[in-house]
């Protein structure tokens, strides 16, 4: 005991089995060919296996997505009417100051009606001869011609007052009806049955009277739609008299 190394001397001997050798036994198994070629089989098997799980995965997604392609649906494009300011009792306001301080500047805007609840497209025109802070320095007017369903237009360009409307008298922007080829002047008021004078006199047409207007106020530096003209000058006996007085220019 005493000739063994230090480092053997604490070494447990393994237990030895009667009429085996453990050397022996340790040695044929694995110089058996047999042996071998059984664990190279479950390796080849295990690798298969694992494979094939992986080539069969779920791919009902994959296959969802590519039968069923996105399609991508534009978005529909913004109602012009709502980027523009709707005048009601509570925000009246359509305007700036500062934005109509050019004469004969142009603002479109929409008013609510008080009677059908209808919000109606409505001019704003800067007149040049009051200031811009007053509210005798603008015209507001509903662009729907009063008999008819016609909308109303702003005409700056002479040449197509000259060409469409066959108007040559003009020297400044005019209101026309496209429908009549009727010419209104913003800066000529005209007396309506009752003794009430509006903006908008016949310069040329057929029209029986200039389109209906909208009281404007001017608070600071906002302009304010209030109210549409009121709807008293559509009594029978009012058109009978501005017909009879139409006639009677012509």
């Amino acid at each position: 005991m005493t000739d063994q190394p230090p480092s053997d001397r604490f070494k447990s001997e393994m237990p030895q089995i009667p009429g085996v050798s453990g050397s022996r036994a340790r040695s044929s198994a694995a110089s058996n060919p047999a042996v071998k070629l059984v664990i190279g089989l479950l390796a080849v098997l295990l690798v298969v296996f694992l494979g094939a799980r992986w080539a069969l995965r779920p791919k009902r997604a994959v296959h969802s997505a590519l039968q069923q392609p996105q399609i991508e649906v534009p978005s529909p494009a913004p109602d012009p009417s709502t980027l523009l300011p709707h005048a009601t009792d509570t925000e009246p306001g359509i305007a700036d100051v500062a934005e109509m301080a050019k004469p004969w500047s142009l603002k479109e805007f929409y008013i609510r009606n008080r009677l059908s609840g209808e919000h109606i497209p409505a001019l704003l025109v800067r007149l040049p001869a009051a200031s811009a802070s007053q509210a005798s320095g603008y015209w507001a007017f509903a662009k729907n011609s009063p008999y008819g369903n016609c909308q109303l237009e702003y005409i700056t360009d002479l040449n197509k007052l000259k060409n469409d409307y066959g108007f040559r008298a003009a020297k400044h922007p005019m209101v026309g009806n496209p429908c009549s080829r009727t010419v209104f002047d913003p800066l000529k008021l005209t007396n309506l049955p009752g003794s009430v004078w509006v903006r908008g006199a016949i310069a040329q047409g057929s029209d029986l009277r200039p389109p209906l207007g909208i009281e404007i106020k001017v608070e600071g530096k906002k302009i304010l739609a209030v109210r549409t003209e009121k709807p008293a000058y559509f009594r029978p006996a009012a058109f009978a008299e501005m017909a009879q007085r139409k006639v009677c220019e012509i």
